[in-house]
């Protein structure tokens, strides 16, 4: 606070040089006319007129004039002078008050103050750009850091089950109730999961961070669908669900084949989880201004209004009740969202409700 004061202090004193410095030089250009060049030319123009050059009205009349145009000099000096340092006064406290408010502000948002706004009360374009920018920048990061909490919470939530599970297990060998292969199986499919949840904490991380390479190449979309749907076919056929592709156009797209793959099996497996036995499941392409639509169809356990604007966040599930090895640890899809944007492109899902299914739409910009 007070190096903000001091600051304030030092913009008031270099707006109050600044003027000083222009009414100095004023100071100089109109002595130097009153008293050099004005007189000179009033004395021309009464030689001019007719007046004797060595009579003493001619000199009577010069005096006069040096003693007028110096007593209205001092008062218009005088004047400017007194309204100088009204306008600076007014003016550095119209500037320095708003900036006082930004500094601290900003030294409580650095103290751990989250979600701190400042008013904009200076009504100058200029400090209310740098007031929006500064209260955009301390909602932003309010918000990061309650997704921070949120995340360090959700992850020790996902890790505490198979901690949970192995603990237990061992448990059971020191007492001598599980041993042998049943033992080792339970911790491999435990290390696995932990494993698994590492992996794609890291893809996330490197997501959200927009750092995931991509490989820019022409994908054909037919293969794209094929290499997707192929291999999941049987096993959707042993639970009588219905896989439809209806392909609108063979448009190319420019983009990374393997992470856009990665996209659509994770919108697929999300559309078999949550689909019930003898249910369908479409995939449906088509151009809509100059972009490649992909829209991925289920018609199983749909998605509630309250969850909709939620279902791209991390760690996010709408089934709270749902373990990881059933209902996912709510980050295929905030993986989706940021392979999406890295193409240029958008993700968006679509519900009427719970039972209704869901639609889930993929826009690539084509080349």
């Amino acid at each position: 606070m007070v190096r903000t004061r001091d600051g304030s202090r030092r913009l008031v004193t270099w707006l109050l040089t600044a003027q000083g410095v222009v009414l100095c030089v004023a100071v100089l250009v109109a002595v130097g006319a009153a008293a050099v060049v004005g007189p000179h030319l009033f004395h021309e123009h009464l030689v001019q007129a007719g007046e004797d050059p060595s009579g003493t009205t001619l000199d009577h009349v010069e005096v006069a004039f040096r003693s007028a145009g110096i007593i209205t000099l001092a008062t218009a000096l005088l004047s400017a002078a007194i309204a100088a340092v009204v306008v600076a006064a007014a003016l550095s406290r119209r500037l320095t008050r708003p900036l006082d408010d930004l500094a601290t502000a900003a030294e409580l948002v650095a103290a751990g103050r989250d979600g701190l706004t400042v008013p904009n009360a200076s009504g100058l374009r200029e400090i209310a750009a740098v007031t929006a920018a500064f209260n955009q920048m301390s909602v932003q990061l309010a918000s990061t850091e309650e997704v921070r909490a949120q995340m360090l919470s959700d992850l020790g939530h996902e890790l505490r089950t198979p901690l949970a599970t192995m603990t237990v297990y061992l448990d059971a060998a020191d007492d001598g109730v599980a041993s042998g292969p049943a033992l080792i199986a339970v911790l491999r499919e435990q290390v696995a999961r932990l494993d698994r949840l590492a992996g794609d904490v890291n893809v996330i991380s490197r997501a959200e961070e927009a750092a995931i390479t991509l490989e820019h190449d022409t994908v054909d979309v037919h293969e794209l669908l094929t290499s997707v749907t192929g291999h999941r076919r049987g096993r959707l056929v042993e639970r009588a669900v219905t896989l439809t592709l209806r392909e609108g156009t063979d448009a190319p797209v420019r983009g990374d084949h393997h992470r856009l793959q990665q996209v659509l099996t994770n919108l697929l497996d999300n559309a078999e989880r949550h689909t019930r036995d003898g249910g369908h499941i479409s995939i449906t392409t088509y151009v809509r201004n100059r972009a490649l639509v992909i829209e991925v169809t289920d018609d199983g356990d749909g998605i509630s209004e309250e969850h909709l604007s939620h279902v791209f966040e991390r760690f996010y599930r709408t089934d709270t009740a749902r373990d990881r090895d059933h209902g996912g640890a709510g980050i295929g899809l905030a993986i989706c969202r940021s392979v999406m944007r890295a193409h240029g492109g958008s993700i968006t899902a679509h519900s009427g409700g719970p039972g209704t299914g869901a639609t889930f739409r993929l826009t690539l910009p084509t080349p």
